[in-house]
């Protein structure tokens, strides 16, 4: 054994010892012999959804099942924090997932019980401590098998996979120092018409925020989606494994894999959540949904695109900076947009840059410190001051032919279209933003 395999052996050895507690959620599987990477599944009500999903798993190549070891953790709190009806579902998936691993499946399968009496969540839990619990399985699971360049997949129970999905990923990490990665989504248009168009209209929100935070040249600008992301299990426990939050655990825990080791776009493979409506989580993909079905709010409206244009500006003064303080870096921010000179002083900017500037050795490294910084919380947080104070809010059809201009896309053919009114340009136009973002 190497060097650096003796030190991730220590690495992983410590996080299980101080950040985990297996015995609280056994794992029921069988043989885990040659194991060299894992899927998590989070489930919560999934029936009828969880059976497909495993069925996409399971046209994968023989190989590459042979080598993986689905883990799905079926997951609810008690009444009434999860309905009734919920968690007669979740009891139904536990004996469906126990009749699975008794049957002639190509599937490796391992499933979780947190669900029945006893075993649900607290209160404030979610699907954050369910993605916790399967992935620190999956790391004890990957040590004991020697995998230390072992890939933690993350699914949902609603998510359907290509036949290339496991041969992408093992591909990707069997690469030395391969980073994070998050995988190429695409919703499916199914379901009721509504449905269909409330789903369009959210993944052009998304896919427009990410590519004006690439516009801009932030680090931070991929998705976040938790069906389609993936870790190397080093990585995962360099920054101390997954969150327990109920909703956005995805972003919180990519933007730590992007300070600790990086995230990349994985090409050559695509994951497809569900589009419907949900109640499980405060916020993302299934509210969304629901709010715009349910009315009461303009869902076709985006950040003003000029937004992204004093992010852009901003990222690259601090790019070209000669080595000045916090306070002339704030005057400089300041000319070039009155609010970003205003919320950097919120922020704490000044001293911060300070510190930075005391304790990096180059440029190289100030410019790195700066980024773990001004991250991408940061970067939302700038863009909704500026919303609040100047910048509000701006039609998909103006803000969104703005920013794709901006990068180069020729949108003359879409131009005095009314997208609200439009479904079938604005599957066109998402079409398009799916090919930018591949």
């Amino acid at each position: 054994m190497t060097g650096r395999e003796q030190r991730t052996v220590r690495a992983l050895e410590k996080y299980l010892a101080k950040r985990t507690d297996l015995a609280r959620y056994p794992l029921v599987t069988g043989n885990l012999e040659g194991v060299e990477h894992t899927v998590v599944i989070p489930v919560l009500a999934e029936g009828g959804r969880i059976e497909a999903t495993l069925e996409s798993l399971a046209a994968n190549d023989v190989q590459q099942l042979a080598q993986t070891l689905i883990i799905v953790v079926v997951n609810n709190r008690k009444e009434p924090h999860t309905p009734g009806e919920y968690i007669a579902d979740n009891a139904k998936t536990l004996e469906y997932l126990e009749t699975l691993r008794g049957a002639d499946s190509p599937l490796r399968l391992a499933y979780i019980d947190a669900s029945t009496p006893e075993n649900e969540f607290e209160e404030k839990e979610g699907v954050g401590t369910a993605r916790k619990i399967g992935m620190d399985w999956a790391v004890h699971i990957l040590l004991e098998n020697g995998a230390l360049r072992g890939g933690i997949h993350c699914l949902d129970g609603d998510t359907l996979v290509d036949p290339n999905y496991l041969e992408t990923l093992a591909d990707h990490y069997s690469h030395e120092n391969a980073p994070a990665a998050v995988i190429p989504f695409a919703h499916p248009y199914t379901g009721r018409p509504q449905e269909v168009a409330a789903i369009v209209c959210y993944e052009i929100f998304l896919r427009y925020h990410v590519l004006g935070l690439r516009y801009a040249g932030s680090p931070y600008a991929f998705h976040t989606v938790g069906s389609a992301m993936s870790c190397p299990v080093e990585a995962y426990c360099a920054v101390s494994g997954m969150n327990k939050r109920r909703a956005g655990e995805d972003f919180y825990f990519l933007e730590k894999l992007a300070k600790a080791r990086g995230v990349v776009s994985l090409e050559g493979t695509t994951v497809r959540p569900s589009p419907r409506s949900s109640w499980r989580v405060p916020f993302g993909t299934g509210q969304r949904v629901r709010r715009y079905i349910e009315g009461g709010q303009d869902e076709y409206l985006l950040y003003h695109p000029s937004s992204y244009e004093i992010l852009r500006d901003w990222l690259r003064l601090i790019r070209e900076d000669s080595g000045r303080n916090g306070e002339l870096l704030t005057q400089d921010a300041a000319r070039i947009e009155r609010e970003l000179g205003r919320f950097l002083k919120q922020e704490g900017f000044e001293l911060a840059w300070d510190r930075i500037r005391g304790q990096a050795a180059n440029a190289a490294s100030r410019h790195a410190q700066f980024h773990r910084w001004f991250d991408g919380f940061r970067s939302i947080k700038l863009i909704h001051h500026l919303r609040d104070n100047g910048f509000p809010l701006m039609g998909m059809s103006e803000a969104l032919f703005d920013l794709m201009e901006g990068v180069g896309e020729d949108t003359a053919r879409w131009r005095g279209v009314n997208l609200r009114d439009d479904l079938e340009v604005q599957k066109e136009i998402l079409g398009r933003l799916r090919e930018v973002d591949s």
